[in-house]
């Protein structure tokens, strides 16, 4: 990938995660890196071949952060998945781009669409086999909904701090 492609991605990014999908165009992409909207098109010929491509990209970062760590128990798998959320927010003071984009699921293209549902739906089997036993899954559901709504939380009231009171009793 170019330096000109992965700024571009950089930038598309951010503007998902502090606005969503709807968030930045083509053209302001290109005036914020100095390019013509045309050169965006060269690297991106559509803005939701882009979307899925910031997607995925953030997809394979957050599985590095969560990776599994040598003799783990289930709460050790939690708390990499909380560290790695709230981490996002300390960093930035931004939501989760799967989170922003899950919001948005029935009007965005299938692409995108299929790039939430995967991040998700490996987040939950990630989960499940990490917690493991007969409620796994649905401790996995329960982790996911909690982290992306204290993400949610935490972005409304500006401070970490309700981060930390939503996550509190997740492990």
């Amino acid at each position: 990938m170019s330096e000109t492609a992965s700024r571009l991605m950089d930038l598309a990014e951010t503007h998902i995660r502090e606005a969503g999908y709807a968030g930045f165009s083509f053209r302001e992409l290109a005036a914020q890196i100095g390019i013509k909207s045309a050169s965006v098109h060269h690297h991106f010929p559509t803005k939701a071949i882009m979307v899925a491509a910031v997607a995925r990209r953030y997809g394979e970062r957050f599985f590095a952060k969560v990776a599994p760590k040598s003799g783990e128990g289930a709460n050790d798998a939690i708390d990499l998945y909380k560290s790695a959320f709230r981490e996002a927010f300390v960093c930035d003071g931004l939501m989760c781009l799967h989170g922003v984009l899950g919001t948005e699921a029935g009007a965005l293209t299938p692409e995108v669409s299929e790039e939430v549902v995967s991040f998700f739906q490996r987040c939950i089997d990630d989960l499940s086999r990490r917690i493991g036993g007969p409620e796994a899954e649905a401790r996995a559901f329960n982790v996911m909904a909690t982290l992306e709504g204290a993400l949610m939380l935490a972005r409304a009231y500006g401070r970490i701090d309700a981060f930390d009171q939503a996550v509190a009793n997740l492990a």
